[in-house]
């Protein structure tokens, strides 16, 4: 495994969680492996592989088990007494967000990627006070990079925010977990590719060359990103 793999360790339940999500997934088919013709992600990296989380809201049972996932893992990753807020990034995290907070019976905020109008709260839609613990939501990580953009806001507006919460994380390129640490944020997840490729491969949910191909990116994701198009290191 290289080492741009994920390193945190995973309890029982999350381990159980990672898998479930995985099945979901491949259910709805929202996986994509294609090596041979590459995706080029948002922050640069060629990938042999893409989730399409958005899939998940026309797929209400499926919503309903990855909310519930999503509640235990926040409650007992952040601890549900000391979150005031739950505040979805424009777009793909506003209906996670709506749905974890319902889950949770929390107050619901979302981040424009840009300010509208003027004001503390040209950012930001929804309630909040000053020094409101709010937890950022979005659908997935590659790199860390646009959930900077969306605490920064709500730290500029006066909200606390050390946690993101993601359904799906790449767990594959380097410096995700180390950026956002550095930025004083703590990232939790439901699923990685690895969970993903583990259950593809158990349900032969792709062709062999197929997973092979994933394998060999997830052996070098950066060298398999310059290698076929995108950014490196």
């Amino acid at each position: 495994m290289s080492a741009a793999a994920v390193t945190r360790p995973r309890n029982a339940r999350q381990e159980a969680a990672g898998r479930t999500v995985a099945k979901i997934l491949l259910e709805i088919k929202a996986v994509n492996f294609r090596p041979e013709e590459p995706y080029k992600l948002t922050a640069g990296w060629a990938s042999p592989v893409y989730i399409d989380c958005r899939k998940i809201i026309g797929f209400p049972r499926a919503r309903r088990k990855i909310t519930e996932l999503a509640r235990l893992e926040i409650e007992e990753g952040m601890g549900h007494e000391n979150i005031q807020g739950i505040a979805g990034g424009e777009t793909a995290g506003i209906p996670y967000a709506a749905w974890i907070s319902d889950a949770l019976m929390l107050p619901m905020q979302y981040v424009r990627k840009k300010p509208k109008g003027f004001g503390r709260n040209a950012q930001i839609e929804g309630d909040f006070k000053d020094g409101d613990n709010i937890v950022l939501v979005e659908d997935l990580a590659s790199d860390g990079g646009s959930k900077l953009l969306f605490t920064k806001a709500l730290r500029d507006a006066g909200a606390k925010c050390d946690h993101v919460f993601v359904v799906f994380f790449y767990g594959a390129f380097p410096g995700a977990e180390e950026t956002l640490k550095a930025d004083g944020l703590s990232l939790h997840y439901l699923c990685t590719w690895r969970d993903v490729l583990a259950v593809a491969e158990e349900q032969k949910a792709f062709s062999a060359a197929a997973i092979q191909g994933v394998k060999e990116f997830l052996a070098d994701p950066v060298g398999w990103s310059v290698k076929h198009g995108g950014k490196g290191a």
